[in-house]
């Protein structure tokens, strides 16, 4: 804007009324949330990104839109821009994602989220499950050392779901049958002394199914600790992996002074203490809250919304 421009519109700001002087610095908020976007993830980019459709690098300027700078290919002449293929692509109201990234990391539900971004609740719902996508993904690549497993379960839940084959529950609700059904779904945990950590949900709580999962996380040195159910001790024999097994049901919590699975219970308990505030979860959406929650817990020393804003779109 001009300077004579913008002296003018100083001068026009004594006559706004209240309700208009509200609304022109909201507008003001959402354009420098918007700018602070650009800044987080254009120089990620670069200054002639590669085409992310052909790969092509060595793009064409093709001015802005929505805030964002646009390219446009030479060889497939697509335009592209920062968000383009990546998970958040075509998703409006930019300018309130770092607000709703910190409602992510404080952990507030879809409504307290669109109450504070001033958006619809299933918009926040959206944003939500765009956001998890890539953190869902994200496993650990390797456990060294000492790496904890263990089981634990949790309600099944077909919240959003049509056409139910039981009778409905209210918020999360509770099993029918005692212990281990088919109600319950299997998460599994693995966990090393360093803290990375893996996480799934299990069809079944198999060996065939540990060898799924567990077996390409494993480094060739690596101690397995679990509790002594026999699906454990099948697994480790069939993949030749050294295994350590506490007995928990006869009071053996600790094996030669280091041996224990005390590790990975500990973050059973954490996760689950997270998770209840969200009033039952449904289990087809499981593994994106296991892949919020492997976020929070090892990033816990920069929990930033920039952090969590370039983790959702795949940038380091």
């Amino acid at each position: 804007m001009r300077a004579d421009k913008f002296s003018k519109l100083i001068e026009a700001s004594d006559q706004l009324t209240l309700g208009q002087r509200r609304l022109l610095l909201k507008r003001l908020e959402e354009a420098e949330h918007q700018q602070q976007i650009v800044e987080w993830i254009e120089p990620q980019q670069g200054k002639r990104p590669a085409c992310p459709y052909c790969k092509t690098e060595d793009p064409i300027r093709w001015g802005r839109s929505h805030g964002l700078s646009r390219f446009r290919c030479r060889n497939c002449k697509r335009t592209f821009n920062a968000l383009t293929s990546t998970p958040l692509a075509h998703l409006r109201h930019k300018e309130q994602w770092p607000v709703f990234a910190q409602t992510m990391i404080e952990g507030k539900s879809v409504r307290a989220s669109a109450q504070a971004c001033g958006v619809h609740y299933t918009t926040t719902f959206r944003w939500r499950h765009r956001f998890l996508r890539l953190p869902e993904e994200k496993q650990a690549q390797v456990l060294q050392g000492i790496a904890e497993a263990d089981e634990t379960f949790l309600l099944r839940s077909q919240k959003g779901e049509r056409g139910l084959q039981r009778r409905g529950r209210k918020r999360g609700g509770k099993a029918t049958k005692p212990g281990r059904s088919r109600e319950q779904v299997c998460v599994l945990v693995a966990r090393d002394r360093g803290g990375a950590t893996a996480s799934h949900v299990l069809s079944e709580f198999s060996k065939d199914t540990l060898v799924n999962v567990l077996q390409p996380v494993l480094a060739e040195d690596t101690l397995l600790c679990s509790d002594g159910l026999s699906v454990y001790k099948a697994f480790a024999a069939d993949a030749g992996v050294v295994h350590k097994a506490v007995n928990l049901s006869a009071g053996i919590r600790v094996v030669e002074k280091v041996f224990h699975i005390q590790n990975v219970n500990a973050y059973h308990s954490r996760f689950k203490t997270w998770i209840r505030r969200f009033n039952g979860v449904a289990t087809k959406y499981l593994p994106n809250y296991l892949g919020w929650y492997r976020w929070l817990d090892g990033n816990a020393d920069a929990l930033t919304p920039q952090a969590w804003f370039l983790t959702a779109v795949g940038s380091s």
